[in-house]
């Protein structure tokens, strides 16, 4: 579904991505891993074009997307949950879900706020308040809503469920194995190791803007010294 080749980006004069290389098959979810300024989220912002990538591929169905505009490649069929939520404080729980509305890629049975609501029930409690009524743990549930409603064939998280609590973070986990068993293919970006490596498929540990590991959730586990080496504080 997603392949990236030989990745690369700058902010001004500074590089930020060496060849960055990842890939996500239909029904997979995969994540990239790694500590804090390592470039997992700036990698998203490049595949969807919120920052120009100065060398590489993009592939995205077979379709070469690195050079379209953001909003192109969101039509696609790209749903991003941003680092910092980042829903719209002025808005309802309801208004920020009809906002992203839509059904581009002809998806037989989509997303709907009913189904959003059936998902989280919370956001359903509180779909008369305001995003900035929200705790985090709702309003993290709200972009995850509203990146369904436009009812993506890949999902991206990033920072999954960083600042939650450990209550919350479960819930999350959960709602994204649900979502992993109805066949939903997702990017997630997160620290919490353990919740990884029960979910995803593969997995991409990315140190100083390079992919320097990938593989399985069985090899990561029973590696404990590339755990340390690369994702411990």
């Amino acid at each position: 579904m997603l392949r990236v080749r030989d990745l690369e980006a700058f902010y001004g004069p500074s590089q930020a991505l060496f060849g960055m290389e990842l890939g996500i098959d239909a029904g997979e979810v995969v994540t990239l891993m790694g500590r804090n300024g390592m470039g997992k989220t700036t990698t998203v912002h490049a595949i969807m074009g919120l920052m120009p990538a100065r060398r590489g591929v993009v592939e995205f169905e077979g379709q070469r997307v690195d050079q379209f505009p953001s909003f192109r490649i969101a039509r696609l069929g790209f749903g991003l949950v941003p680092e910092g939520r980042q829903i719209f404080p002025n808005l309802s729980v309801r208004e920020n879900l009809i906002a992203a509305s839509a059904n581009r890629t002809g998806r037989p049975s989509p997303w709907t706020i009913e189904r959003v609501y059936e998902f989280f029930p919370r956001l359903g409690e509180r779909q008369r308040n305001m995003g900035n009524q929200l705790s985090g743990g709702e309003q993290q549930m709200l972009a995850i809503g509203r990146a369904l409603m436009t009812n993506p064939k890949l999902l991206i998280l990033d920072e999954a469920t960083e600042g939650l609590a450990p209550l919350i973070r479960q819930e999350i986990w959960s709602c994204l194995g649900r979502l992993k068993g109805e066949g939903q293919a997702i990017l997630v970006i997160d620290k919490n190791v353990g919740a990884l490596i029960a979910l995803a498929d593969r997995h991409h540990i990315v140190e100083k803007g390079r992919v320097v590991w990938s593989g399985t959730s069985q090899a990561l586990a029973g590696d404990r010294d590339l755990q340390h080496r690369y994702l411990g504080v």
